[in-house]
């Protein structure tokens, strides 16, 4: 079985984008605006249409089985409005996640988006959280370290205030994917510097922290290929060694797991030569940051498979890990076989 560990539901009807504008135009009028969460209405049909001409139909064209599957991320939007329009917003889009899980239970299985908003204690997301896993059978979540859009005002990822909810993802099983939402600071742009960008400073924070100390059993993974991670291990490893962390393998690895979504053959070659097979995972945003064809090979760049399926040095062990066997283990609670 192939199992895709990223993917966001970026094809939603307009009935969904017609929701958040009323919100936005809402706080835009009032920054206080409260209102009512109402409602989206979609029928089955529409949310059938949006995946079967889509995302179901990229996953039959490429050979994977199972997509893990999640709010679109750019449309978090963690930086606009105020917690309750937050919360309104994620529970409606959680909802639809849901939906389309049920629609399609052998081809997607649900990740949550939180109720971030500037300001509020991470502790305030651990209803969302719980109303996803224990009633609505979600199996993952993704943290936005940077609430802002680029201007990273939040507390780090290692900060004391953020473990009543780690503590919460440990009693659920559930893992989280650090994922940033749209970047609203104009020196940044959003799928390219930010997201790379806010990989690497997740992953910093948690190295220069004691998370994995105090939670040895917590898991995250960082998308896009670990950011500028895999490429500048070395330093890393130096920094770790200068300062006197320790081994950086053993200080991270353990909790931390790296997608695969990186959109050539070199690059997919050195995350494979650097990162151990244990801490990959097969991903391929499809239908995300990059949806077009790559002139020098023909295919799709985000056709992810592709370049897991062409590496010289895997075996057909280190493959049914990338592929399968890594996300069972990082998403206990997935129970498709």
């Amino acid at each position: 079985m192939i199992i895709d560990c990223h993917g966001h539901y970026t094809t939603f009807p307009q009935e969904v984008a017609d929701y958040r504008a009323q919100q936005k135009k809402a706080v835009l009028a009032d920054p206080s605006y409260i209102g009512e969460k109402g409602q989206i209405d979609l029928s089955d049909e529409q949310l059938r249409e949006s995946i079967e001409q889509n995302q179901l139909r990229l996953q039959k064209e490429r050979g994977t089985d199972l997509t893990i599957f999640s709010p679109r991320a750019s449309w978090m939007g963690h930086h606009l409005g105020n917690a309750h329009t937050s919360r309104f917003w994620t529970e409606h889009q959680n909802d639809i996640i849901r939906r389309i899980c049920d629609l399609f239970p052998e081809n997607f299985a649900p990740v949550a988006q939180l109720p971030q908003s500037p300001g509020l204690s991470p502790k305030d997301l651990i209803p969302e959280l719980e109303r996803c896993v224990n009633e609505m059978g979600f199996i993952g979540c993704n943290l936005n370290p940077d609430t802002s859009g680029g201007s990273w005002k939040d507390v780090p990822l290692s900060d004391k205030s953020w473990y009543p909810f780690y503590e919460k993802m440990v009693e659920l099983d559930v893992p989280a994917m650090i994922h940033v939402s749209e970047a609203c600071n104009p020196c940044v742009t959003t799928t390219g510097s930010y997201y790379l960008a806010a990989d690497t400073t997740a992953f910093d924070q948690f190295m220069y922290s004691d998370v994995f100390k105090d939670f040895p059993e917590i898991k995250f993974i960082i998308p896009h290929g670990g950011g500028a991670v895999p490429y500048h291990w070395g330093r890393f490893r130096g920094i770790a060694q200068d300062k006197g962390l320790g081994n950086l393998q053993e200080r991270v690895l353990n909790n931390i797991y790296f997608d695969t979504c990186v959109y050539h053959q070199p690059g997919i070659d050195m995350l494979l030569e650097v990162i151990p097979v244990d801490n990959i995972l097969f991903a391929s945003e499809m239908i995300g940051a990059v949806r077009g064809i790559d002139p020098e090979s023909g295919h799709y760049y985000d056709d992810t498979k592709r370049y897991i399926d062409n590496n010289s040095k895997l075996n057909d062990i280190d493959r049914q890990k990338i592929f399968e066997g890594n996300a069972r283990k990082v998403f206990s609670r997935l129970k498709t076989v």
